[in-house]
């Protein structure tokens, strides 16, 4: 199965919490035997959405195909004004270029959400993710991980991540093959 993590995180520092969660979890898919692609918005070079645009930029068809062949996806991001990131959520209304298909946008897909705060706010940004991911017909799972960004880390560097929110991620990526495991079979 392939695995697509989307990283919302404009900031495009390797450092950032949003590229060390998706490392994390993409090596976890990876030991798992899942194939795994990523779009990370701060280096996909996705312009403002536009409806009629007859010929969409090819880094658009490039990131529209990587979530339709997706069988699973992971999205991440920081929580900005209570929601996702403005270019996380640019991307996702590209998927209306998808509206004719057999398929549209995100049908059969399932999805698992990721969102950090400063405060305990990080519920908000889930929130946000969830209803973009139902609205675009995906199953988003019902366990989440909603991350308060001062406990992720263990040392003040932020290089190594918390034991607690490894769990976490660790418990989102098996729910998230049990759950398309489940889907498959119903389907």
């Amino acid at each position: 199965m392939n695995v697509l993590l989307f990283n919302g995180c404009s900031d495009n520092r390797p450092d950032t919490t949003g590229r060390r969660l998706s490392a994390y979890l993409h090596e976890q898919l990876l030991e798992k035997g899942y194939t795994v692609s990523q779009v990370n918005v701060s280096d996909a070079h996705i312009p403002f959405f536009e409806l009629r645009q007859p010929n969409p930029p090819a880094e658009v068809e490039a990131m529209v195909e990587a979530f339709t062949k997706s069988d699973l996806q992971i999205w991440l991001t920081p929580l900005y004004h209570g929601g996702m990131t403005g270019a996380m959520k640019n991307c996702l209304d590209w998927l209306e270029l998808t509206s004719r298909r057999e398929k549209p946008y995100l049908t059969d897909k399932v999805v698992g959400l990721v969102c950090w705060a400063d405060g305990g706010q990080a519920m908000q940004g889930i929130n946000a993710m969830d209803a973009v991911a139902k609205a675009l017909r995906a199953w988003v799972i019902p366990y989440t991980v909603p991350l308060v960004k001062s406990q992720i880390y263990t040392d003040t560097h932020r290089r190594e991540l918390s034991v607690e929110h490894t769990r976490k991620l660790d418990r989102l990526v098996n729910l998230l093959g049990n759950a398309a495991q489940a889907f498959t079979i119903t389907s």
